[in-house]
């Protein structure tokens, strides 16, 4: 039996919460695609684990699995690793073989095409796109590639003269020790030597379906959303990888039919957020005057607020209440830092995630976030150029073009969130209640859980498909 637990909108929904929560069943949790730009927050009691490479699950003590789908920067997964011992975990990881590898001169190159480029994506600078394109260009590096020395240097001296290359004659940029392959070498075979020392690395197809087949249960963790899907999402403004439910096959090794007959759950913050450009149909006044559908550079972005024209009432009222949620939610980039833009629920990214990835269920979080407000609004459907549709249309530049229709919800009022976590579904008030049996109803999915705060007891629990 597996269960995968898929973001359905932008990121940034409340996965690493729900891996928790369900981990407590389980027996093996895998991160199946992305690297260390993906940040998860698990609150546990007083205290607050960031993570941003290492499963959730670590924190429960259970097996981790860094899958082949990742892109594995070896600092920090031994960072992270040696932080959690330093706070009195004992963390079992093993990482896929198959998995390539993040090496300084990817960062570099992140940085210097992201500056390059007319509209930037917001990646995070963690070298995550470029480790993609050398896998996608047969010149990557594996992990499996650290056990081997000789493999080790016969793979830079091929690689690393092409990058230097890259970056002094495409960019006019001066290389740094991010390129001199004796320091590579040197670093990069002291990680393979650790990661032989301590048992770490494992050929993750096998070693799933072995667990699997002893009667075990296996967790399945996606990275960021639904929307920034590089097949499905909002291209280009996504990441290198699919966490959809197709990329738990091919980042883990696991079969369709092993991931298809286990649950399948998609995660739901209560309202819409995203960092870095692109559109967001739903969107209150945002950052730096971001608007909605607005597809300028950050830069272009900046400018363009300073010569904006001051905000109307209206506008005025959505940046407040913009702000109120950012800040209510904790609405700033784990990994980053970076403020997120707010927008309310967006059902059309709903049902394409649902399609996309088939959910079983659905965990709806952020619920105490929205308490307070007089009136809460659900993007029902989008009109495109005179026509209304109910999903997300294919080009970005379409999806930027969306008016969105709206349905408004009288709000709910402030409560004590640990009384309603411990007492159950029916002590959610009336109207929340009412807003998550839309949702509900119109995803045609069943809803599994809400989550009302952060910590490991703040989740009402209506299905556990790990127990």
């Amino acid at each position: 039996m597996t269960v995968t637990i898929i973001g359905s909108q932008l990121g940034d929904e409340g996965k690493g919460g729900t891996v928790d929560l369900y981990g407590e069943g389980a027996d093996v949790v895998v991160r199946y695609q992305g690297g260390d730009n993906a940040g998860h927050t698990v609150v546990v009691g007083d205290e607050t684990y960031e993570l941003s490479l290492l499963p959730s699950g670590v924190v429960r003590g259970k097996t981790c699995v860094i899958g082949n789908g990742c892109v594995v920067n070896p600092e920090t997964l031994f960072d992270e690793l040696d932080a959690l011992r330093e706070r009195g975990l004992d963390p079992d990881v093993r990482v896929a073989e198959r998995a390539h590898v993040i090496f300084p001169y990817h960062r570099r190159l992140d940085g210097i095409e992201e500056e390059d480029k007319d509209e930037e994506v917001g990646t995070t600078g963690r070298g995550i796109g470029p480790t993609y394109e050398d896998k996608a260009g047969r010149r990557g590096i594996r992990v499996g590639d650290l056990l081997d020395e000789e493999v080790l240097r016969t793979r830079l001296e091929y690689v690393v003269p092409q990058k230097r290359a890259v970056v002094a004659e495409v960019y006019d940029k001066q290389a740094g020790e991010e390129l001199d392959l004796a320091t590579l070498f040197e670093t990069y075979s002291g990680y393979g030597e650790r990661l032989a020392e301590e048992g770490m690395t494992v050929n993750c197809g096998d070693y799933l379906q072995s667990r699997i087949d002893d009667g075990d249960e296996v967790l399945l963790e996606g990275a960021q959303g639904t929307l920034i899907d590089i097949d499905h999402g909002n291209y280009p403004f996504v990441t290198s990888s699919n966490p959809t439910a197709g990329g738990a096959c091919t980042g883990t090794g696991l079969g369709p039919t092993e991931i298809g007959q286990g649950e399948i759950v998609g995660i739901v913050k209560g309202y819409a957020t995203r960092v870095g450009s692109g559109p967001l149909p739903t969107e209150l006044a945002g950052v730096e005057g971001d608007t909605p559908g607005y597809e300028g550079s950050e830069a272009q972005r900046a400018s363009d607020h300073e010569a904006a024209q001051p905000l109307s009432d209206a506008g005025e009222r959505e940046e407040e209440l913009a702000t109120y949620i950012r800040d209510e939610g904790g609405e700033y980039g784990t990994v980053t830092g970076r403020p997120r833009r707010v927008g309310w629920l967006d059902l059309p990214v709903l049902r394409h995630a649902t399609r996309a990835s088939g959910f079983t269920g659905v965990v709806v979080g952020h619920i105490d976030v929205l308490a307070g407000l007089d009136e809460v609004q659900v993007g029902v459907s989008y009109d495109l150029d005179g026509t209304e549709i109910d999903t997300v249309p294919p080009t970005t530049e379409e999806w930027g073009r969306c008016s969105v229709n709206y349905r408004t919800f009288d709000g709910w009022p402030e409560v004590d969130w640990d009384a309603v976590a411990s007492e159950g579904y029916d002590a959610l008030p009336e109207n929340a209640r009412a807003y998550l049996e839309f949702v509900e109803s119109e995803l045609d999915t069943q809803l599994y859980a809400v989550g009302v705060g952060p910590g490991r007891d703040q989740t009402i629990v209506l299905e556990n498909p790990t127990t």
